[in-house]
């Protein structure tokens, strides 16, 4: 039985990856106000004491990680920075300090997104922040030891997500099919890789909401 560390596994996608990995492992749930223990990734020291605290383990999964949309046009220097602070590197400082408690071929898998690939119109900060997360999960492959494999996940919208925006929710996906992708990085043997979740789960065909407006399109 592996023990898997599950930051962000109070939140939507988290939540399901807990459930998932909880079947055949020890999970230590890790949230920011609420889990097992709690962590807020925008101090190093605070990731320190976490992990410190946890000891050493086998897998490490970080589904947290905030973001800001905007335009380009409108989009404030707060609105990457937000991004950069709070997704970027929280993931990357996340890395950084547990590769010194992780076991030999353990296995750490951070959270990208789509848009660093697919953006929409009003996702500059986000698609930036996203697509830094890739570059730095295939470089860092390459320099960790001990057997340790590092990817990232890439989801796309959730359905909760879409539905609470009065969005359609044809295309999106279940946080339960999101966190097959997930298992599938720790289970594995790639290293490196960027995993569209598309590729591990299934996609919603059938609309449950309402048709999708552009201005929150632009928004998701």
């Amino acid at each position: 039985m592996k023990k898997i560390v599950i930051i962000g596994g109070t939140g939507t996608i988290g939540q399901a990856v807990s459930n998932l990995m909880m079947k055949e492992n020890q999970v230590v749930c890790v949230g920011k106000k609420r889990g097992n223990h709690t962590v807020d990734l925008a101090y190093d020291a605070s990731i320190g004491r976490l992990l410190k605290k946890i000891g050493s383990f086998d897998g490490l999964i970080c589904t947290a990680g905030t973001c800001r949309f905007g335009n380009i046009n409108e989009a404030s220097d707060n609105d990457y920075l937000s991004g950069l602070y709070g997704k970027l590197m929280g993931q990357v400082n996340l890395v950084r300090i547990a590769l010194r408690h992780i076991n030999p071929k353990g296995s750490i898998t951070l959270t990208a997104g789509i848009f660093a690939r697919e953006p929409w119109p009003g996702t500059a900060p986000t698609a930036m922040v996203d697509a830094a997360i890739e570059g730095f999960v295939r470089a860092a492959a390459l320099d960790v030891t001990n057997g340790v494999r590092i990817n990232a996940v890439s989801p796309i919208l959730i359905n909760i997500t879409a539905k609470k925006m009065g969005m359609n929710t044809v295309g999106t996906m279940s946080p339960e099919e999101t966190a097959k992708a997930y298992q599938a990085s720790v289970e594995g043997d790639m290293t490196g890789q960027i995993l569209d979740v598309r590729k591990y789960g299934e996609i919603e065909t059938t609309n449950h909401t309402g048709s999708v407006m552009p201005e929150a399109r632009a928004a998701a």
